[in-house]
């Protein structure tokens, strides 16, 4: 008899012992049977017999985890504080069945052409291991990706293509599939089990060589891996909000790394953090060169320059997209005359709106001050905070304008994949003529016939707790009237108090980042320090402060640690639970993570470079 220590597969429990006649190696998955369940686990590792009594593992199983698998599955639980269970979860293992006369190379294959500038960019990329594509909207990235895919399949290599959301994936499978036919799949959570078998068959036998998808694309077990590709790479919804919090970006990264992988992020509004910290490579100049018009107007409803401009362009028989941003769970303060939001003296981010308790809160720093009415930065009186919802502009819209057809965009609405290609088949057909929604309309959609960017709501984003408050909203910016203008003449109607800072801007998003890069180091904010926030919930709100209390009171020790702020958190109950949070900051992560690693335990979680403070 042999014994194994084994980890149970979406469990947070630790390790244990079983026993097996079989020699095992470290990956291979067994199923084991737990007080009357039986649970699937992996093998970790050959131990000595144990001084207590085992249970025989239940069965070999016809799957392993590969060691590059394992080890990447190590660092996730280790640099995002999760169970190695939790982490080793988020992968698909591969099959033990080899499939002979696996088919590679290109048989009649469709090829793109690339103008001069693209070729230029595919060929720096093919030279560096990680590079940014910084492309400005429009500028053919999707083509250079087509070309590096088909490289790739020349070389007898597979792919993965990531997306942040599902939203993107009806219009880009129809791109790929025309290039790739059935070598791409697509790979996202609302799969059935059916097909995620049968694409599982697909990638062993070498049929399907590229896979595309939202951030659980990047843990589909391929073989021979040569290429990580993450378009949008700016988009918050890469990071997991739920244990394990990995993002997937940076997960990418160090994937491509530890495979000899090549890794291409891809923006036409990178982040701060990416710009500092890669190679990048420029597309500079749209593939259709189109004249566009921004004006600005005041205002934080849908008013008669906004409706003007919709039904001007619907009897022009030209489609619109109208932009609000997402209800949050608080309100800011901001000024209609000068659109300012009301900030937190010490941490330059905005002050939260507490009307119960007659209050307004920092919830990085948790300075308080009493509500005022007074803009600091012009003397407007009052100060507002009331924001519209879509349902609200959809009605305000279709009573308007007489025959017009407003299609809901957001995630109340596009609840499964379906929903979302008929949403869109409408408006591709023209059934409908405003696409109106939240975040999901910055995500890359491409139809010639947008002629109408309106954005809202820019103000309010500027003015929200977060210290990317001022890129979160000039990339929507830039993502939103990048949706317009594909192929026609456009214009771009921005509606906010603050139109100096957003025009002086507008033609250039790179001189932003430079900027706001100086800005972030002079403010001791990532990419120049390292954040993570510990959250703490407990149905006792004394126990969750006590928990806070003494996990502050460990992490004291830590003279290189600086605590920002700590206390209730701003959503300070949720599912009956209270809920307090302390951010940190340090200079050096390694430092970071040993303080972390010592506070550890079950009554808390930690979020390693958080993008979420609420």
């Amino acid at each position: 008899m042999k014994y194994y220590e084994i980890a149970l597969l979406k469990s947070s429990v630790p390790t244990l012992t079983y026993a097996s006649v079989e020699t095992l190696e470290s990956g291979q998955m067994v199923s084991v049977p737990l007080k009357s369940t039986i649970k699937d686990a992996v093998v970790l590792r050959a131990v000595e017999k144990p001084t207590f009594e085992t249970t025989e593992i239940d069965t070999v199983l016809q799957s392993y985890y590969s060691n590059e698998q394992m080890q990447i599955a190590k660092f996730i639980s280790e640099y995002y504080f999760s169970s190695f269970s939790e982490a080793l979860s988020l992968f698909l293992p591969f099959s033990q069945e080899k499939i002979k006369n696996k088919e590679f190379g290109m048989r009649n294959q469709k090829s793109v052409e690339l103008t001069p500038f693209q070729q230029n960019a595919y060929e720096h990329i093919l030279k560096k291991d990680i590079s940014l594509l910084f492309g400005v909207t429009g500028s053919g990235k999707t083509e250079i990706f087509i070309s590096l895919f088909a490289k790739m399949i020349e070389e007898g290599k597979s792919s993965i293509f990531l997306m942040p959301e599902i939203s993107l994936t009806p219009q880009m499978e129809k791109r790929l599939k025309v290039y790739f036919g059935d070598k791409v799949a697509m790979w996202h959570s609302k799969l059935t089990k059916k097909k995620k078998e049968s694409i599982h068959e697909g990638i062993k036998s070498g049929t399907i060589q590229i896979i595309a998808g939202a951030r659980s694309a990047l843990f589909v077990p391929l073989e021979n891996l040569g290429l990580i590709v993450v378009d949008e790479e700016h988009d918050d919804s890469y990071k997991a909000m739920t244990r394990p919090r990995y993002h997937a970006r940076d997960v990418a990264v160090l994937t491509g790394k530890r495979l000899g992988a090549k890794v291409l992020l891809a923006s036409a509004t990178p982040s701060a953090s990416s710009y500092y910290k890669y190679d990048v490579v420029k597309l500079t100049r749209p593939y259709i060169k189109v004249k566009k018009t921004y004006s600005f107007c005041s205002g934080n409803s849908i008013d008669n320059t906004l409706l003007t401009a919709l039904e001007t362009n619907y009897r022009k028989r030209e489609q619109s997209l109208l932009f609000l941003p997402t209800r949050g769970n608080f309100k800011y303060l901001y000024c209609q005359a000068c659109g300012k939001t009301h900030l937190c003296p010490y941490c330059s981010v905005g002050m939260a709106l507490h009307r119960k308790r007659k209050h307004l809160k920092c919830h990085y720093c948790n300075f308080t001050e009493r509500i005022v009415e007074r803009c600091t930065q012009c003397g407007h009186i009052p100060l507002t905070s009331e924001r519209i919802g879509t349902q609200e502009a959809i009605e305000i819209i279709e009573e308007a304008i007489e025959g017009i057809k407003v299609e809901q965009f957001d995630k109340d609405s596009i609840t499964t994949v379906k929903r979302l290609k008929e949403a869109l088949g409408r408006f591709e057909s023209g059934e409908s003529h405003v696409l109106l929604g939240t975040q999901m309309l910055s995500k890359g959609h491409d139809y010639a016939n947008i002629t109408l960017s309106i954005i809202t709501g820019l103000d309010y984003i500027m003015g929200l707790a977060d210290y990317r408050a001022r890129e979160r909203a000039m990339s929507l910016l830039f993502q939103i009237a990048g949706r317009s203008g594909r192929a026609k003449e456009a214009k771009v109607i921005v509606q906010t108090a603050d139109d100096e800072f957003f025009r002086s801007y507008a033609d250039d998003y790179e001189r932003f980042i430079i900027d706001e890069l100086a800005f972030l180091e002079s403010a001791d904010y990532p990419p120049f320090v390292r954040l993570a926030r510990i959250l703490v919930s407990h149905k006792d709100e004394s126990k969750a402060a006590k928990i806070t209390l003494d996990t502050m009171t460990k992490l004291k020790a830590f003279e290189e640690i600086e605590i920002v702020g700590s206390g209730k958190a701003p959503i300070e109950r949720v599912a009956n639970k209270f809920r307090f949070h302390i951010l940190l900051r340090a200079k050096n992560r390694v430092v970071l993570l040993k303080a972390l690693h010592a506070v550890d335990c079950r009554e808390i979680e930690i979020d390693m470079d958080p993008v979420e403070f609420s």
